[in-house]
Order: C-alpha cells, then sequence, then structure tokens
C-alpha cells in the first residue's frame, strides 16, 4: 500500500516553498523524526570507514548527527538548516559532536580545504533543479581536488516499498509526517472489588465486576482513536523524487566532478563523486 502523498503547486517562490515544507516541519517534527534516525545506512557506513586515518570532512544535512560518530579517526563538522535537529544532536552526543546550524547553500567552510562530504536524503528537498546542481556545487567548492562526495536522494522507483512510487508517478510531492500531540495524563479510577470479596469489617459486598463487558471495551476503543486523530497533525514534507540516472546527470552538469561509483540503496538512488 502506497503512502498517501500531495503534488505540490506550480509556480510557488522555491525559498517560500523550502520555508514553508521544509525548514519550518522539520523543526516542527525534529524531536520525533530524530527517534527514527538512528542506524546507519550501510554504503554511508562503508564510505565513511574507508576514509583516510584524520580526513576532515563535512555532513551536509547532518540531521541528529548520526553518522558523525561512525568513524572516530576522522573529525567532521555537520550541519543542518533545522535549529531543532542541531539540537537533537547536541542532546545525544552531549555536545561531544561539532555541529552547527547552516544553509547548504551557504556553507561557512573554507572553500578547497576539505577531504570528503556526505549529504544523505538533503538534496532532495530544494524547490528546483537549479538549486538542486547548485547545492551539489557548493559543496563540492568546499573539497579539496580528488575530495569525493557521497550524495543520497529519495528515488521515484519505490515500486518493492510500502510508499509503492513508480515510474510515471508525479516527482515533485508533498510527504506527511503524522506528528501526535502530548496529551495530558488521565488520573487512575480505582479498582472496583470483584463480588464477594470481604471489606474491612468481614461484611459481604455486591459490587459491579471490574471488567466492563465487551461491547463497552469496543465503544471505548473506537472512542480512543477517534480521539488520538483529533490529538495528530499531520506536517507535509518536500521531495524532488530522482529517477534512475538524474543524480548522476545533476552533479555532471556541475562540471566539477567525476563520478567514482553509483547504485540504488534502501528506495534511494546515490552517487559519489570525486572533485575535479
Amino acid at each position: 500500500m502506497s503512502v498517501p502523498s500531495l503534488t505540490i503547486s506550480k509556480g510557488l517562490d522555491p525559498k517560500s516553498q523550502e520555508e514553508d515544507f521544509v525548514h519550518n516541519v522539520y523543526n516542527e517534527i525534529a524531536p520525533h523524526f530524530s527517534q527514527t534516525r538512528y542506524k546507519p545506512w550501510p554504503i554511508v557506513e562503508k564510505f565513511l570507514k574507508s576514509r583516510e586515518d584524520y580526513s576532515v570532512g563535512i555532513d551536509v544535512g547532518c540531521g541528529n548527527g548520526k553518522y558523525l560518530g561512525i568513524n572516530d579517526k576522522l573529525f567532521m563538522i555537520g550541519t543542518d538548516r533545522s535549529d531543532g535537529l542541531i539540537s537533537c544532536a547536541q542532546e545525544l552526543s552531549k555536545n561531544s559532536y561539532n555541529v552547527g546550524v547552516a544553509d547548504g547553500l551557504n556553507l561557512p567552510h573554507p572553500n578547497d580545504s576539505l577531504d570528503f562530504a556526505i549529504s544523505i536524503a538533503v538534496i532532495h528537498h530544494f524547490a528546483t533543479e537549479e538549486r538542486r546542481i547548485e547545492a551539489i556545487s557548493h559543496v563540492l567548492s568546499k573539497l579539496k581536488i580528488g575530495g569525493e562526495f557521497l550524495i543520497y536522494c529519495w528515488a521515484l522507483e519505490q515500486e518493492n516499498s510500502r510508499r509503492g512510487y513508480k515510474e510515471g508517478d508525479e516527482q515533485d510531492i508533498l510527504i506527511p509526517w503524522v506528528l501526535a500531540k502530548k496529551q495530558e495524563k488521565k488520573p487512575k479510577q480505582p479498582k472496583r472489588k470483584r463480588r464477594g470479596e470481604n471489606t474491612n469489617n468481614n461484611e459481604q459486598v455486591e459490587l459491579e465486576e471490574s471488567t466492563p463487558e465487551v461491547a463497552e471495551v469496543e465503544v471505548v476503543a473506537k472512542e480512543q482513536l477517534e480521539e488520538e486523530a483529533k490529538q495528530s497533525q499531520t506536517k507535509y514534507r518536500y521531495y524532488h523524487l530522482y529517477k534512475k540516472g538524474e543524480l548522476i546527470e545533476n552533479a555532471l552538469k556541475t562540471n566539477h566532478c567525476t563520478i567514482v561509483e553509483d547504485g540504488y540503496e534502501k528506495d534511494n538512488w546515490w552517487v559519489i563523486v570525486k572533485k575535479i
């Protein structure tokens, strides 16, 4: 079964679109989102563990920082546009990670100074092809000649996943994230004594059973589900779903790199490029 999504309206200002459907949303869902991001993807882990000892690199769109501690022989700097996610990274690492808030099109690092870079599930949030190419080019500008950059983006071809996106579907869409509101805890009701139990004065009592009838249970469950639905909020994030070959084409349009390796993993297209 595919995940419901919405098609993004045409003609929106790209910066406003990213502000409304990326930056603001990730700030709102940051703690909940962070709880779902803890397991490293194998190819990303392999890439980081294959870097030379004491190399210096960046994670652009680092989220809660789950990749910053993969290889303790590297010096990594993580940046993200969401200060909410950066707060999660600081909290999870007990302030041991080098992280900060920065836009992917305006990174603070000196040009031609870094050994490698990663950007995992980030480039697809930029609203136009021009901005996606610009983002790749901007990260490459921070690398030394020969430095490598690993990029992951959501794929259009997800027929075998629960999302079910496929060739021919819209590529620019809004993906829902359901965020449940915190609910106040209701005070526990005291348990009723069962029929025949003794009170302190040893008198027999006639009280109702504490377990309701099946029909009553079903009503309570239905009411609870309806209440939970009312208490939830659905936030929509913008994604550009990359079709086969498109991510490579975007990278090569920067005129700053060659392709080292590429592939498909976990409903994503990925590519490693080398700065030339």
